[in-house]
């Protein structure tokens, strides 16, 4: 199992997040947000694979890329495309892909599923090409618990943010590793086998056995001593929202068990005034979030362009100072 990121686009433009989740027998590409300019740095072929598109909000810088994702998938039909948003996502998307002319689909059929995500419930709507994506067909409302995805290997989890409007913030989850321990095996005598499936599925409820060379022995006792759990990576994708103390202690309690925190940090803290004004954060703000969350690092993306090139290592030192394991995505090349 393998869970690696990469951010798109530069320091002085839009930015989007593209994250691969690898089981070894399959490879899932889960896209965030599609500023302008920030698929040009894939292929097609990587474009295509995209499987996800998860916008924290429709301001213009999260979604100018989209008619580049769309003109390379809108015939897609060997899977559902599934887009992601806050509520209005559906409105906004119906939008856009009305803003061409469908006359030449004859022979080509798609479906389009857009989740407009409340803070309990998600609402699906679906388009057609073969309507010429005239008709929004709205699902069912259903209730989440905070997780409202799961794919092979991974789970999405969604927290609410203040940009003024609701911005979206993601946490992609691998589950929880389950590995037997090869002394406590050997130990007990035992060889692997096919039992060692059952061995590593769900915790066993007192009582329940399983043949074992030959032998019925108790699952719970096996899986006490043989198994070790561990939590999976996660990552957590932060954008365009602005949180003070109290507000940043509940964030940080969201992110438990996140390994990488890939955060906006659009002004330094000197300007705290106009981050405010401007519902965005500051490196210090984002560091002291990375550091009451306990994450393992802390990447800062989504620049001001306020900021030039000279003053960009400046939000490195700012943060730094709080959370010593705070980058910039290694792309940019940026040191302090």
């Amino acid at each position: 199992m393998a869970l690696t990121w990469q951010v798109l686009g530069p320091p002085d433009g839009d930015n989007a997040l593209l994250v691969r989740v690898d089981t070894g027998q399959q490879v899932s590409h889960l896209l965030f947000d599609c500023g302008e300019a920030c698929l040009y740095s894939l292929s097609l072929g990587e474009i295509q694979s995209i499987d996800h598109l998860f916008f924290s909000h429709l301001h213009m810088d999260h979604v100018c890329g989209f008619d580049t994702f769309f003109r390379a998938n809108f015939d897609r039909n060997d899977r559902v495309n599934h887009l992601w948003g806050p509520p209005g996502t559906a409105k906004t998307l119906h939008h856009r892909f009305q803003g061409f002319t469908w006359n030449l689909i004859t022979d080509h059929a798609s479906t389009w599923l857009v989740h407009d995500i409340d803070p309990t419930r998600v609402l699906v709507h679906r388009f057609e090409l073969a309507d010429t994506f005239a008709l929004d067909h709205p699902g069912e409302s259903t209730p989440h618990g905070g997780c409202v995805w799961e794919g092979p290997g991974y789970s999405i989890e969604v927290l609410f943010l203040d940009h003024g409007i609701p911005s979206v913030g993601y946490v992609v989850r691998e589950p929880e590793k389950v590995n037997v321990n090869p002394e406590k095996l050997s130990s007990l005598g035992l060889k692997p086998g096919a039992w060692i499936k059952q061995l590593r599925g769900p915790a066993a409820e007192p009582g329940k056995s399983i043949l074992v060379e030959g032998r019925e022995r108790d699952l719970a006792s096996l899986q006490a001593d043989l198994l070790v759990r561990s939590p999976g990576t996660a990552l957590a994708y932060l954008t365009d929202f602005h949180a003070e103390a109290e507000v940043l202690a509940s964030i940080a309690a969201r992110l438990h068990g996140v390994h990488t925190l890939i955060c906006e940090s659009q002004y330094r803290h000197t300007e705290l005034e106009l981050a405010r004004k401007n519902h965005h954060m500051t490196a210090t703000l984002v560091a002291t979030l990375a550091r009451s969350a306990r994450v393992e690092q802390l990447v800062l993306f989504h620049l001001s362009s306020r900021y030039t090139a000279g003053e960009w290592p400046g939000f490195l030192q700012e943060a730094r100072a709080i959370f010593p394991t705070t980058t910039f995505p290694m792309d940019w090349r940026i040191t302090e």
